[in-house]
């Protein structure tokens, strides 16, 4: 409808300015919004406002002037009325809903499809985390995250490649290497002492039996250094098959995993760090090599290369994105964790200092998971020894009930998930909330069966009979779905189909209540029976568009 509308108030503009009622030089796309009161119609333009300044009128008399010059032969306008400053209300004729809902049902599984970004290809790195221990709750936040986003994006036409970029190089390995070895050493009854900053988790243990069973005391004989590194390798070589085990139990896939430590060794991180230097942007510091980050906007200077010659994490980072810049991604997004917020304007500076454009580049900030139990915090995961795992959730509630809690908030608001609501079957649960009205429906189909009624094929005759109020608003808002769906894309909001779909599966539940869908009337039933079967189809494509299944029994 919005659309629709765009075409009629840019016709009206076209007319008016060869009426010489307006003085343009150019026809602007109107925007058109959903007003917040009910009284005001069912879509809104303040174009008016926005052509006051070009076109030297007050823009409530530019407001009338389109208003006298929109033209509808298809009757699809019930009213026009101008409000307040300059606000352009449009109130649609039943005839022009009823029409929506035909199409909507002529376009099944695409409605909500649109070629927004034919042509464009979108990067999505996301989870990435460190392969030093099991998936934590957080990282499932951003696995949900991300894996929508990349959905909503191939809904609007977008090419999208998901990428995983595997820390496996650094400190944080050397340090689970320390840790494994301990672990193995103490299984083989040699007082070895745990390191301070060890993984404490059962996983660590788990790791170290696999050697002591494979290769007895073997590791023993080695040097300790040399043992230590491979120690550290394996484990994350075993670790990230674990990451993977668990991303396929929630559903997540992903197109490529890019390796820090193979950066490093193909020279990729090295010559970014070479490009910075022979533009100028490095300088020698304490033997250290530093990167003129404040030059760009950064708070501080950064160290790329340490005194002891080796590259630093955030000179790895410099290299992986600089590689993805060049595989001629139009937008690249990050999908990183909250603790990260400090890390995106050093980034941003070093791509700027490159010859980068910034802007290709955005990073989405997921923020912490608070797992409580009927509001009890819960504090301690069984495997990590620290945190509750990702596995350990989805061993409980399963993968549709993570997704759906997952994407209830906002990204950068912290999310409280309730493990007991999570299982509860019950309206206070949102996602069985959603998912039941998609499963009353196929229920609903399933009574028209029993009594021998087929689903009709839609036209106009067939739909006439829809005219009360919840009828109507019910196709409003279902014509409201693939504005939402690029809206999602366009702002990197994935929860905006969750909060889409909550909207949708209460609107139905009222319908239902009020309204009987397989009655006696056998025009009434056809009727209603198109419109819930739209209903059902986009509450389907709103659950499978951020991952999660629509059944149609419970």
């Amino acid at each position: 409808m919005k659309a629709l509308l765009r075409r009629l108030i840019r016709e009206a503009l076209e007319r008016a300015a060869r009426a010489g009622e307006l003085a343009l030089e150019e026809i602007p796309d109107p925007p058109i919004e959903i007003p917040k009161e009910a009284g005001h119609g069912d879509l809104a333009s303040t174009v008016a406002l926005g052509l006051a300044r070009v076109a030297r009128r007050p823009p409530r008399e530019i407001a009338e002037t389109v208003r006298r010059h929109i033209e509808d032969p298809g009757g699809v306008l019930d009213s026009v009325e101008v409000a307040g400053p300059g606000f352009i209300n449009f109130t649609f004729s039943r005839t022009a809903w009823l029409r929506k809902l035909l199409e909507i049902l002529a376009a099944g599984e695409r409605y909500g499809s649109s070629q927004l970004g034919s042509g464009r290809r979108i990067q999505i790195e996301f989870v990435s985390a460190n392969p030093t221990g099991p998936l934590h709750i957080g990282h499932g936040r951003g696995a949900a995250t991300g894996d929508a986003l990349a959905r909503v994006f191939e809904a609007c036409g977008y090419e999208v490649e998901r990428e995983y970029y595997v820390n496996d190089a650094g400190r944080q390995m050397e340090t689970l290497g320390r840790s494994v070895y301990a672990r193995y050493a103490q299984q083989l009854g040699v007082a070895e002492p745990f390191p301070e900053d060890g993984y404490p988790g059962q996983y660590v243990s788990e790791i170290a039996a696999e050697l002591v069973d494979r290769d007895g005391r073997a590791w023993l004989e080695k040097p300790r250094e040399e043992a230590v590194e491979e120690m550290g390798r394996y484990a994350g070589e075993r670790l990230l098959e674990r990451i993977r085990e668990d991303l396929g139990l929630f559903g997540i896939r992903f197109d490529r995993f890019t390796s820090e430590r193979q950066l490093r060794a193909d020279g990729t991180v090295a010559a970014a760090v070479e490009r910075l230097r022979q533009l100028g942007h490095l300088y020698e510091r304490d033997g250290a090599l530093w990167f003129r980050a404040t030059a760009f906007g950064d708070d501080k200077d950064r160290t790329v290369v340490k005194s002891d010659g080796e590259l630093t994490y955030f000179a790895a980072d410099i290299g992986y994105h600089l590689a993805k810049y060049r595989r001629g991604f139009d937008l690249m997004v990050n999908v990183w964790g909250a603790d990260h917020h400090g890390y995106v304007q050093r980034l941003r500076s070093a791509l700027a200092a490159l010859g980068e454009d910034p802007e290709r580049l955005r990073v989405l900030l997921v923020q912490m998971v608070n797992l409580t139990r009927d509001g009890v915090p819960v504090r301690m995961g069984k495997r990590s020894g620290e945190f509750v795992t990702l596995r350990e959730v989805l061993e409980e509630v399963g993968p549709d009930l993570a997704r759906f809690f997952f994407l209830m908030r906002k990204s950068d608001a912290q999310l409280e998930f309730d493990l007991e609501l999570a299982r509860r079957q019950s309206a206070e649960n949102p996602v069985f909330y959603v998912q039941y009205a998609h499963t009353r429906i196929a229920g609903i189909f399933r009574q028209a069966a029993e009594r021998g009624i087929a689903l009709p094929e839609p036209n106009e005759q067939v739909v006439a009979p829809l005219r009360n109020d919840d009828e109507l608003g019910l196709i409003k808002l279902l014509a409201e779905f693939p504005s939402v769906v690029e809206g999602a894309a366009e702002s990197c909001e994935p929860h905006r189909i969750v909060f889409y779909s909550q909207r949708l599966a209460g609107e139905f539940h009222r319908f239902y209540t009020r309204n009987r869908c397989v009655s006696d009337d056998p025009e009434q039933t056809a009727a209603r029976l198109l419109l819930v079967q739209a209903v059902k189809q986009v509450i389907g494509r709103a659950l499978r568009l951020v991952g999660v299944s629509a059944p149609e029994r419970m």
